[in-house]
């Protein structure tokens, strides 16, 4: 019935402003009579648009926009365009046809309110049992087991049994983003009502045959060794752009988790290891580092599906196989993409369609952990587009908590309001940030990693750090931009001056040569924050697209 207009370009051209493939291919070929709703101010990028104006997309066969903020800018705009005969009155005709025509399909003329039809107000019947039954029915069966060394799986229940990792008993992270958020992000367990986590699913399966569990994210323990760890672990939710990575490599940004499986490896514990991930992505060193190795996916809300089919059923017997197969190809290497079948020279790790069941013999063996440059060159150049690009993470700071950490590209400096970061938009959805400091004192917004990067390189090779700026309020006391290289090391430079230059409500690029950061004290050779937006007076801007670009004059 609707059918969304994507971002994309295809062969160069903007999908909002496609008539060919909107209008010709998906209207006329193929007979489509539902509505063609935009993308958020997906229309502002068709050439000579903006977001409150754009013709061009309605004529081509756009029948609904999507337009947050100048909806009534675009109201206005379109009724003008049509009177003009800009835009034919047969095509605004169409499109209040088609939307009708939906609506009316849909009942909404003729089965009276929502509110007084027969399931209304039936609130219970959301995750009703039947409901969770079949939710967990798609965990198991979407499980694919990708390594079982020495038959490790399935496990019983009558044993001590450690489950570690930050995903165990995290049902946000286990569902991944678009869930009560858009990223889905700045959640709790307790947001999920009726939810479980893989760690509630251990629990209850253990426990009630007599065994014992326990729960220590970071894998530590007393007493006896657990005969077995179980280790949930993978990429924070995310959506849309959000999610767009410089490398497969899943530890460049993860490297802690490796850290763990290693710890209890070298402690003789036999590890399960739960990967968490809406996609393929190169775990090769974590896959050495577990016995067993279980390709989760986002189980969502039913974390005690992964638990029914990784256990035996209390008298010992097979509960539940896995039946899952991969519907992409594994990388085998963390620059293997694209990675699909037919492709000349197609070599994966795991081949579209694999997937191990109990029955299956034999061991995985080690596999490769060469990263083949992958680390040198990613994240290196590009450290903020669209959002912080792994393994940055943005942060706000001053004196009373250095490291708040943003959520949802929004955060503020602990107990007060000294620093706002907010996510705003420039080209597309949130893909920047605003930041308003209030003056109280000193406070900065940064890009932070767990692993430093060697720019002496690009420092000698004349690169120089790069942000896009829109300032909505000058600095009453001097800014500067800086790097910082562990603690008590850091090399900034005033750009007050620069950013004075800067035309109010234009978006412009500030440079700075690395080298400058150098001189003024920074270890190019060890840089754990690239990239540091600090003043102690009041000041207001957005910035977008942090990078390092060549050939760059001083700011």
């Amino acid at each position: 019935q609707t059918v969304m207009a994507s971002f994309s370009s295809w062969h160069g051209q903007r999908m909002h402003g496609n008539r060919e493939l909107l209008t010709d291919v998906l209207k006329r070929r193929l007979g489509f009579d539902g509505f063609i709703v935009g993308d958020w101010n997906g229309h502002a990028d068709v050439p000579n648009c903006s977001s409150s104006s754009c013709p061009a997309a309605f004529n081509a066969g756009i029948d609904m926009f999507m337009v947050p903020e100048d909806w009534r800018g675009l109201y206005e705009n379109t009724l003008d365009q049509v009177r003009s005969g800009e835009i034919p009155m047969a095509r605004l005709d169409d499109a209040v046809r088609r939307i009708l025509r939906v609506k009316m399909r849909a009942g909404l003329f003729d089965e009276g309110k929502p509110s007084s039809r027969p399931l209304a107000g039936r609130a219970e019947l959301l995750g009703s049992a039947e409901h969770r039954a079949v939710a967990r029915q798609a965990v198991r069966e979407s499980l694919v087991l990708l390594k079982n060394d020495r038959g490790l799986l399935p496990l019983v229940r009558q044993q001590r049994v450690l489950v570690a990792g930050d995903g165990a008993d995290d049902i946000a992270k286990q569902a991944g983003g678009w869930t009560l958020t858009w990223q889905g992000t700045d959640l709790a367990n307790e947001d999920f009502p009726g939810g479980s986590s893989i760690w509630d699913g251990i629990r209850s399966a253990v426990e009630g045959a007599g065994g014992a569990a326990a729960l220590s994210v970071d894998g530590s323990f007393s007493g006896p060794p657990p005969d077995v760890a179980v280790v949930v672990f993978g990429e924070e939710p995310y959506a849309e752009f959000h999610g767009d990575r410089e490398t497969l490599d899943y530890g460049f940004s993860r490297p802690h988790d490796l850290q763990l499986l290693q710890r209890l490896n070298a402690a003789g514990i036999p590890v399960v290891s739960i990967f968490l991930s809406g996609r393929p992505l190169w775990v090769n060193p974590e896959l050495n580092a577990s016995d067993a190795f279980v390709a989760a996916w986002l189980p969502g809300s039913e974390g005690d599906g992964v638990a029914e089919v990784i256990f035996r059923s209390a008298d010992g017997a097979v509960a539940h196989d896995f039946k899952g197969r991969l519907a992409h190809s594994w990388p085998r290497s963390p620059l293997q993409t694209p990675l699909n079948v037919g492709d000349a020279g197609y070599d994966p790790l795991f081949a579209y369609g694999y997937g191990l069941t109990y029955e299956d013999r034999g061991g995985l063996g080690l596999v490769p952990e060469d990263r083949g440059g992958a680390i040198p060159d990613a994240g290196r150049s590009v450290f903020f587009r669209g959002g912080p690009v792994a393994p940055w993470q943005l942060y706000v700071g001053d004196s009373h908590n250095r490291a708040v950490k943003t959520v949802g590209g929004a955060a503020s400096t602990w107990d007060r309001d000294n620093l706002v970061v907010a996510a705003v938009d420039r080209e597309r959805q949130e893909d920047a940030r605003s930041a308003r400091w209030a003056g109280d004192e000193l406070a900065y917004v940064y890009l932070e990693a767990a692993r430093a990067i060697d720019l002496t390189a690009e420092a000698k090779g004349g690169m120089a750090l790069a942000v896009d700026v829109l300032v909505e309020e000058p600095p009453s006391e001097p800014a500067f931009l800086a790097v910082r290289c562990g603690e008590g090391c850091e090399g900034r430079v005033d750009i007050t001056e620069a950013l004075g230059s800067v035309r109010a409500g234009e978006w412009q690029t500030i440079a700075v040569p690395l080298r400058r950061f150098g001189e003024a004290g920074a270890e190019l050779s060890h840089i754990t924050v690239p990239f540091v937006l600090e003043t102690a007076g009041s000041f207001a801007l957005r910035f977008a697209d942090v990078r390092l670009e060549p050939g760059a004059c001083d700011e």
